[in-house]
Order: C-alpha cells, then structure tokens, then sequence
C-alpha cells in the first residue's frame, strides 16, 4: 500500500511571511514556488523548496493574517532536516548571518553523522546533516 503514496510538503505556520521565504531561500537555496492570498479566510500560502511539487517534497507557509501572537510550537514537531555537503563552513556563514545555532555541528553523541542545528525566525528548528 506505501507505494500509492508520495510525501508532498510539510506545513508550518508563520509570523511574517516574507520574513521565513526570505530566511529559507537565502540561508538554504530554496526557491519560492508559489504563493497565494485566499482573502476570505484571511491567510496566505507559500511554498517554498528545491524545486517543482510534482518531483520534489516541499515546505507550505500558512500565515495567518489576524495572528499577532507568536505561535506555541509544542514539543510533538521536531525538526525539517536538510543535507549539506560542508557543515562547518555552512554554520560559519549562517552564524556570520546571524542565524542561531543552539548546536554547533559536530558527531551526533552516539557516533555517525555530523550534525547542527538552527533556529528559523519562528523558532523552527533545522537540522543540517553533512552529506558529502
């Protein structure tokens, strides 16, 4: 049965739009696919990854415009995780940027990957994965 199905996005809700398509396109190349007001139930959408929705899993914005409280992200989400292929020098730059970094890269505890992690403009985090 898993074969008729196929992972099309993730969805977060965000505070300032433009500020998140901003934050992952250009800390992490993503690209800005589509994006669209739907006026009377006072939201709009935006997806956002590495390239088309019909090949590729993408990341769906919701902000709502009326919220003008930072949302509670709970403790059930974890983390969107992207592969890099030089974790040191990525972090260096976003850190340059501002970026936070609550985990520096580094060995995951118990052997592995070398991993970090960031901190969205939400307070989403991102694991970054070194992918040689």
């Amino acid at each position: 049965m898993a074969a008729d199905f196929k992972m099309l996005h993730t969805m977060i809700r965000v505070m300032d739009l433009d500020k998140s398509i901003d934050f992952y396109c250009n800390y992490f190349g993503m690209s800005l696919i589509r994006r669209k007001d739907y006026p009377s139930g006072k939201f709009t959408l935006a997806f956002v990854g590495y390239g088309d929705e019909e090949n590729n899993t993408v990341i769906e914005f919701t902000h709502n415009w009326d919220q003008s409280e930072p949302y509670e992200l709970g403790n059930a989400f974890g983390h969107i995780a992207l592969g890099v292929p030089d974790i040191y020098k990525t972090c260096e730059e976003l850190e340059a940027a501002g970026v936070e970094i609550p985990r520096p890269p580094g060995p995951m505890k118990h052997g592995g990957s070398v991993i970090a992690f960031v901190r969205d403009p939400d307070g989403y985090m991102i694991e970054l994965i070194e992918k040689k």
